[in-house]
């Protein structure tokens, strides 16, 4: 067996379904709400429907490694609309894979050295792919905080010089899970700037780039902020997307790495024996995703809409305004965090997900302590029924 695996901590929604075991079963008239999972509820938009059924003679044929050609092309073209920047090269900047999660764990084991005693430097709180792909690529995480002074973003100047220096990749994760901020152009100067020095990978994880609620002011990417600083061959950075929130298509598995040539160069040779290649079938149905904006537009509306509902309910009690962008509230709790999401399941029947559960304990705090994820992924009348759910609850606590 690869020793590895044993250093894999429980998933946070295993950790979850433990401590709701330990809770009183909710009163038999209230109807569960799960707000602790963030998987888009909203309708798959018809037409990619009916290009995925359109799209079956597809089936006959082994799918290419690098993807369709058709499909890179509409990546890089949706990339240089959405980012206003010029378009990667489809051929050597863009690669189709299978959702961003099994791309953020083998990137991983793509830039990391197992022989090196190499450090990959993650978030915290954080996705825990993350911390699952370096252990199994053999290094060891090194967690920088969120702070909510710097609106959950990171110092990583405070990162020692010892742990930059054995640094070969850092995760990013903008717009962030949970808190939703977003890096600025700063951030991604210093961040560039250590890695020039340092020569680190950056792998940006951008999932919930398209949940934000200004459409005058869409939030800034990895590949844009690259370019705007002068980086236009991107680097030492892959930035990954998915059509999972952007297009309400989870069970797809559809999304792309795009960035530094040279590092997708080595991440193609990877995915040739890792065998991720993207069925017809599949990408002729995201090719129709990517060159439609209607329906992303339609998804923010429902998002903003629940938000607007849902905020003047719980903001006052729990601490918490507008996200920078993404579809979490990450609510501040009056005691132990776990200890509330056990009492809200047992007495309201509504499932949140503690943020200790997102975080690791780093540097004498765990930075997700005293607060949790709340999804407003439910419909809209779920959610309001939720957020007033837990209003009473704290009312009477």
């Amino acid at each position: 067996m690869n020793p590895h695996l044993s250093t894999l901590q429980p998933y946070p929604f295993a950790k979850l379904r433990a401590l709701l075991a330990q809770a009183q079963s909710p009163a038999a008239h209230l109807a569960p709400i799960n707000l602790s999972i963030g998987e888009p509820k909203h309708a798959t938009p018809p037409f990619i429907a009916t290009a995925l059924q359109q799209a079956t003679g597809g089936l006959s044929t082994y799918p290419p490694t690098k993807g369709d050609p058709a499909l890179r092309t509409a990546i890089a073209d949706w990339i240089a609309r959405r980012y206003s920047i010029a378009r990667p090269d489809p051929d050597t900047q863009v690669l189709p894979v299978l959702g961003s999660r099994e791309a953020l764990f083998s990137f991983a084991q793509v830039v990391v050295d197992p022989g090196a005693e190499g450090v990959v430097v993650c978030p915290n709180p954080f996705y825990q792919i993350y911390e699952g792909a370096a252990l199994l690529a053999g290094a060891r995480p090194y967690f920088i905080n969120a702070q909510a002074e710097r609106g959950f973003g990171y110092d990583w100047l405070s990162v020692p010089a010892e742990v930059w220096r054995k640094t070969q990749l850092v995760f990013i994760c903008s717009p962030g899970n949970p808190a939703g901020n977003i890096m600025s152009l700063d951030d991604w100067r210093t961040l560039f700037s250590l890695s020039d020095e340092h020569g680190f990978a950056i792998a940006s994880d951008e999932c919930y780039s398209e949940i934000y609620f200004d459409e005058s002011n869409r939030p800034l990417g990895g590949l844009q902020a690259a370019t705007l600083l002068g980086r236009p061959d991107f680097r030492n950075l892959v930035c990954f997307s998915s059509l999972s929130k952007r297009s309400n298509v989870p069970g797809l598995r559809s999304g792309f790495v795009a960035g530094d040539a040279r590092l997708i160069e080595h991440y193609l040779l990877y995915r040739t024996y890792h065998g991720s290649a993207m069925s017809a079938v599949v990408s002729d149905a995201s090719i129709a995703a990517w060159q439609d904006e209607a329906h992303v537009v339609e998804n923010r509306r429902l998002y903003r809409e629940k938000f607007e509902a849902v905020l003047p309910v719980l903001g006052p009690l729990m601490g918490t305004g507008w996200p920078d962008a993404s579809f979490y509230l990450w609510a501040q709790t009056p005691g132990s965090d776990t200890d509330f999401v056990r009492d809200l399941y047992g007495a309201t029947g509504v499932t949140a997900l503690p943020g200790s559960f997102l975080a690791r304990s780093a540097h004498g705090v765990n930075p997700g302590a005293g607060r949790i994820r709340i999804a407003l992924v439910a419909p809209k009348a779920h959610c309001i029924e939720a957020a007033q759910r837990i209003a009473q609850f704290l009312n009477k606590a």
